[in-house]
């Protein structure tokens, strides 16, 4: 069976309107019964494997620290901690939305987990301020993304678990690309505000000491951040384990100096439990779906047909760039990566290019894809938290800028891979 049956096929059944992980799986077992003579058990046997992996159980424990996150309200002492230092810069506090996510990112996997804990604090203190609305929305947005890439990531968790790629090779691989890309966002918002003042009104200036004397405001996540990569860089805990430290820890913060009650911990519980439960589904059905490309030997199919048409692998990566371009507007990121995986890891892998350099490359799509409507979920959440002061049109043409740093991200990381593998290659020879 070639590859434009299989894509057919994997249409029908998605645009059937099968839930994404049903269509993913449905078409895996039709391939193995139809094309590989019967060998369903296959796909049940590959997902029992997989599940059953100590590691994939830090997925759940890492949406649940983000939960525990936005529903103790931390967020709202780091942000007023913060304020001060980015006060005088030209574009003010909007680099304090990008400031407050990047660290925020360090201890939560889920970009939009950041966006709600830091936009729930951001947005009525700044629109009261004065600032533009959009752009407020637009930066936090953008910010938003961080928490994909910086670890630890959910989206390098389940790369890694899909790929049996080291997790902790990429959770160091996104340290630097991630401190990029926040630069990258603070020199946009510096551009924003050259070109147009009006988006932040002039800030008081607040004297040194005085700033430094909010920051122990912030000790208690830094607390949190040296607990879950600490623990984790320094091989004393799996990321299951780091991730069970951070939840425990989080919790007492959000219990001691936050805002978290019994009931809130009870909604972070279940939001937890509904977002795994769809990206378990879809994982699940990744995976049957992938015994099933493996045993018809398409991605060995596709390089040889590529060696014959004399393609070059930067060819192969735009056109794959380009694919996550089409399917962000269609699919939440997440169930993206784990749709595609199964196909681009091994076809990219086997021109020559980086598990580990892959892995954060991917990662950024995605985080493309949390900021292109009409399904980019980072957009949706901060348009529910401004109750529709700010459209979706507005803030999707807000967070224009930061799509596009999102793409130069990438198109770094290409000239220059070394930002995502020097410091896996330091740790780990």
């Amino acid at each position: 069976m070639n590859g434009f049956a299989i894509f057919g096929l994997l249409g029908a059944t998605v645009l059937s309107g099968a839930v994404l992980g049903a269509a993913l799986g449905l078409t895996g077992f039709v391939l193995l019964h139809f094309a590989v003579g019967g060998a369903t058990r296959l796909g049940v046997q590959t997902v029992w494997n997989v599940l059953n992996e100590f590691t994939l159980t830090a997925v759940p424990l890492f949406i649940l620290l983000g939960e525990v996150l936005v529903a103790s309200g931390l967020a709202r002492g780091v942000y007023r901690a913060l304020a001060p230092f980015f006060a005088r810069l030209p574009g003010g506090l909007l680099h304090t939305n990008i400031a407050v996510c990047t660290v925020f990112g360090a201890v939560s996997g889920s970009s939009m987990s950041v966006a709600a804990a830091v936009g729930s604090v951001a947005y009525p203190e700044l629109k009261g301020r004065g600032y533009d609305r959009a752009a407020v929305v637009g930066t936090l947005a953008g910010g938003g993304t961080l928490g994909l890439l910086i670890p630890p990531s959910l989206s390098l968790l389940i790369y890694g678990a899909l790929t049996d790629t080291s997790i902790g090779r990429l959770f160091l691989a996104g340290v630097l690309p991630g401190l990029m890309m926040a630069g990258l966002f603070m020199a946009i918002i510096l551009w924003m505000a050259w070109r147009n003042p009006a988006i932040a009104p002039e800030e008081k200036s607040v004297a040194l000491r005085a700033a430094l004397r909010g920051l122990p405001a912030v000790l208690p996540l830094v607390a949190l951040i040296v607990a879950v990569l600490g623990s984790l860089f320094a091989g004393l805990a799996t990321p299951t384990e780091a991730a069970g430290v951070g939840v425990a820890a989080a919790m007492i913060l959000g219990f001691t100096i936050g805002d978290l009650t019994l009931r809130r911990l009870g909604e972070a519980l279940i939001g937890t439990a509904r977002i795994f439960a769809i990206i378990a589904m879809v994982f699940i059905g990744a995976l049957v779906l992938a015994q099933a490309i493996s045993m018809l030997g398409l991605p060995q199919q596709m390089l040889q047909a590529i060696g014959e048409w004399g393609l070059s692998r930067w060819v192969l990566l735009l056109v794959v760039v380009a694919i996550y371009l089409v399917l962000g507007c269609f699919f939440d990121g997440l169930s993206m990566m784990i749709m595609t995986l199964p196909l681009v890891f091994p076809l990219l892998t086997g021109v020559g290019f980086d598990p580990v350099w892959l892995g954060v490359v991917v990662t950024l799509m995605i985080e493309v894809g949390m900021l292109t409507p009409p399904v980019g979920m980072n957009l949706f959440v901060l348009v529910g938290i401004t109750n529709g002061e700010v459209d979706l049109a507005s803030a999707a043409r807000a967070a224009l800028p930061f799509w596009c740093a999102l793409l130069g991200g990438v198109l770094l990381l290409c000239l220059f891979p070394g930002i995502a593998t020097w410091l896996p290659g330091v740790a780990f020879g």
